[in-house]
């Protein structure tokens, strides 16, 4: 009966791993083979083990990732000018704590949305926080939160996970709104947090789509100084892909 009520209290206070270790002890014949510390320190670690499978799976779930990738999938032998050691030491997540932006730009079909959550991936592996955001939708639920005074909460959203990837900038030109409220978000994360932004346009292409030259001047001086650029080149990965998402 103590030890029925040991196992229901670690369960209580959601010790799983410890709780399911712990049972296992029970069924086992063979209970003198470790010391008490060695099978104590393996129902630890099992339980630190689980609690950061949870806590990964946590996170991955408030990221909202688009694709299911990861960096160890990345295919290097599709030939679209993607340079293997810069997206090692990428891989290595160094960029994030350092606040640094990565902007991939290319045409449609060459991945840069699968690179983007691939590096967000990692990053929640290491413990960080991700969302993925497209930029149409972004402007549209920042427009929304004007008129119904859930602006701070949007914004307070987008400026605090540790990656923010912003998808599709530049799908079509901003209006004067759109332009400072992206502005806005930027410059909440600026120096703050890590920031991953995907374009079909060129970066020398994105004034003319912004519109505004010193909104534009504002909002390039903060995402483009400094940043990791990845520029993608060549014909469309999509044939390739069809039935099976890899990068």
């Amino acid at each position: 009966m103590l030890n029925e009520e040991t196992y229901r209290q670690l369960v209580d206070m959601k010790m799983y791993g410890l709780a399911a270790s712990f049972n296992e002890y029970l069924e086992q014949t063979d209970k003198d083979e470790l010391t008490f510390e060695e099978r104590f320190g393996m129902m630890v670690d099992r339980e630190h083990a689980e609690r950061q499978e949870r806590r990964l799976k946590y996170r991955l779930n408030k990221a909202k990732l688009r694709e299911e990738a990861s960096v160890e999938d990345i295919d290097y032998r599709h030939p679209r000018g993607l340079d293997r050691s810069v997206m090692q030491r990428l891989s290595m997540c160094k960029w994030v704590p350092n606040h640094e932006h990565i902007i991939i730009t290319g045409k449609t079909g060459l991945g840069k949305t699968w690179l983007a959550c691939a590096l967000a991936n990692k990053a929640c592996r290491q413990g960080y926080t991700s969302l993925y955001v497209r930029v149409p939708r972004m402007l549209q639920d920042i427009y929304v939160a004007h008129a119904d005074g859930t602006y701070p909460k949007v914004m307070n959203r987008l400026a605090k996970p540790d990656v923010l990837i912003v998808d599709d900038l530049g799908l079509s030109p901003l209006s004067d709104t759109e332009r400072r409220d992206l502005l806005e978000v930027i410059e909440d994360r600026q120096g703050r947090r890590a920031t991953i932004v995907t374009s079909q346009l060129e970066v020398k292409h994105w004034h003319e789509v912004i519109g505004e030259p010193t909104i534009a001047d504002a909002i390039l001086d903060r995402l483009v100084s400094g940043a990791h650029r990845i520029d993608l080149s060549g014909k469309s990965m999509r044939p390739k892909r069809r039935g099976k998402e890899k990068s």
